[in-house]
This record gives C-alpha cells, structure tokens and sequence, in this order.
C-alpha cells in the first residue's frame, strides 16, 4: 500500500491532469471556461474573488520554496533551519488565512445564493469536497507543526523531487504525520479531477488578470 500511495498514485494523478488537460483543450476547446458567475452574483464575488486568487498566489510560492528548493539551497545563502520554519510558519499562517476566507466567501456565495445553487454541478460538489479537504488539511498541518518537529524539507521535499526524475523513493514517506499524507492525498484527487472541472480556466490567465473584469465583454465596432 505504501508503494502504491507514494510510488504509483502520483504518477496516475500526474497522468489524469496532464493528459486529461491536453485532450480537453485540444478536443473540448469550447468547454474550456471557468463557467462565470459574475453576472448571477457580483457584490460577494469583488471581496472573494481576490481574496481567494491573492491567498492562492501565496500559498503556492510557499510550496515552491518548501518542497521543490533543496534544503541545502537555502542554508548555503545564510537562511537556518529555525530562520526558515519561522518565516514559514508566520508567513504561511497569513497566507492560508487570506486563502481560507477567500476561499469560504466563495462557498457562501455558491451555496446560499438560489442563483448560484442551481447552476452548480455534481463535479464540483466533488471538486469543493476535496479541495476543502486539501486546504484545511494544509493548514491543519502548519498550524500542528507550530514547534517544529517535523521538517518536511527532509522527507517530502525529497520525495516529490524524486516523482520529478523519475526516481521515487516512497520510503520518504513512511514517518510522514497523518496530517500531511492526508493533505498530499487530496491534492493527488484535486489533479484527477483538474482535467474535468472549471479549474483549467487557470491554465489560461491573461497577464492583465488582476485588473481585467470578471467577465470581457467585445466593445462594439463604431461606426
């Protein structure tokens, strides 16, 4: 069971969101969307919309810097152990914060509007389900390793970079606490339901996105 989690479940979520993605867009262009809501609902969609993509932004930089930078890396510009918990712990607190909100407006918004209700699919129910899972198993874990006892940079760093040269170690993973399997579980379902679900719109983001509107209406020709 331990080599299949974490030798051969990530390459099948690798699978489904990378070839999924391509057949969608290639085959299913005219299903490539976000699905906007803007004109069912725009007053909570202003305050969660950015929250929600700010937070996003974030959290992922975190990720990036803790699981995909080698340890060495940081240590060698002059950043310890106790410099680099600190500063994630703190920062990371701030930014799954600024997430979480963003991310409960938007299901408040989802789920009490009438509107909005109605037109919310049985996919992204499962979509919401497992990135609420994602999201707050993340959190959960940050906030539970407050002290410091557990250095992911030495067991889940090592291995997800392993998955990447083809080369992994599942043996990385087995003093994992629960909380981060968990959490590195349901992501993996998040990536199998990627191809499928309204989150590819994030694939094409213009580079005016933050001062776009929501919804990018075609002026009329003048004549």
């Amino acid at each position: 069971m331990n080599l299949f989690l974490w030798g051969a479940l990530p390459y099948i979520a690798f699978t489904f969101l990378i070839v999924g993605t391509l057949v969608r867009f290639f085959y299913f262009e005219r299903n490539w969307t976000t699905k906007s809501s803007e004109f069912l609902e725009k007053k909570q969609l202003r305050i969660a919309n950015p929250l929600f993509h700010f937070g996003l932004l974030c959290v992922i930089g975190g990720h990036v810097v803790g699981v995909l930078i080698p340890k060495t890396w940081t240590a060698a510009i002059g950043i310890n152990d106790h410099m680099y918990h600190e500063g994630a712990l703190y920062m990371g607190a701030v930014a799954g914060i600024i997430f979480i909100v963003g991310f409960l407006l938007l299901m408040k918004r989802r789920f009490t509007v009438p509107a909005m209700k109605v037109n919310t699919s049985g996919l992204d129910k499962w979509l919401y389900l497992f990135l609420t899972l994602a999201i707050f198993s993340g959190m959960a874990g940050t906030l539970l390793n407050a002290s410091g006892f557990f250095d992911y940079r030495v067991s889940i760093g090592p291995w997800f970079r392993s998955l990447l040269s083809f080369m992994p170690d599942p043996s990385l993973m087995e003093g994992v606490p629960f909380m981060f399997k968990f959490h590195m579980l349901a992501w993996m379902v998040v990536a199998i339901i990627f191809p499928f679900s309204r989150l590819v719109h994030c694939l094409s983001v213009p580079l005016n996105y933050l001062t776009r509107p929501f919804i990018v209406y075609r002026k009329r020709d003048e004549k």
